[in-house]
């Protein structure tokens, strides 16, 4: 009896390691950077309403993901959102301009991303060739968004943010 204790306790303890281990070899893939939402009044997006995030960087040798951020509820009537990206690189007064759709359902009409009751939230790679950005310069940057969609203002949108991610080699 005593022999099947141990036994089970050295096995508990072993299983334990190996998924502390797994656990801490995927929380060195990535290190979240930066995240920052910002809410909509109304919980509409207007043209005129750009959201900014500044954020920066030292490290010019790493790769970064970027995501676009989004949190909308299930009344939200398009299956898709086109943005408008500006980036703008640091001691530059202009940035360069982007556009891209971003799937917010598939042809079927279901929700991508999360969704708990009403209101889904998704996290949409933004990022270059590879999946991955490379900053060429050191120090700050801002990403600008705007809503192009052809309704205006764009109805049941809660928050847009951006995340950036630093990806360890």
């Amino acid at each position: 009896m005593h022999s099947n204790f141990t036994y089970m306790r050295k096995l508990y303890l072993l299983t334990f390691g190996i998924l502390l281990c797994g656990l801490v070899m995927q929380s060195c893939t990535h290190i979240d950077m930066y995240q920052k939402q910002v809410a909509l009044n109304h919980n509409v997006w207007d043209h005129k309403e750009l959201t900014s995030f500044e954020f920066d960087i030292e490290d010019t040798a790493a790769h970064y993901q970027l995501y676009f951020l989004i949190r909308h509820t299930d009344a939200y009537p398009f299956s898709n959102i086109w943005l408008s990206i500006n980036t703008q690189m640091p001691g530059d007064k202009k940035g360069i301009e982007s556009k891209v759709e971003i799937p917010l359902a598939d042809k079927n009409g279901k929700w991508l991303g999360r969704g708990t009751g009403e209101i889904y939230e998704q996290l949409m790679p933004l990022s270059g060739t590879n999946g991955y950005s490379k900053f060429t310069k050191k120090g700050r940057y801002k990403i600008t968004f705007q809503q192009i969609m052809r309704e205006n203002p764009l109805p049941e949108i809660l928050q847009v943010g951006l995340r950036v991610e630093k990806q360890k080699n």
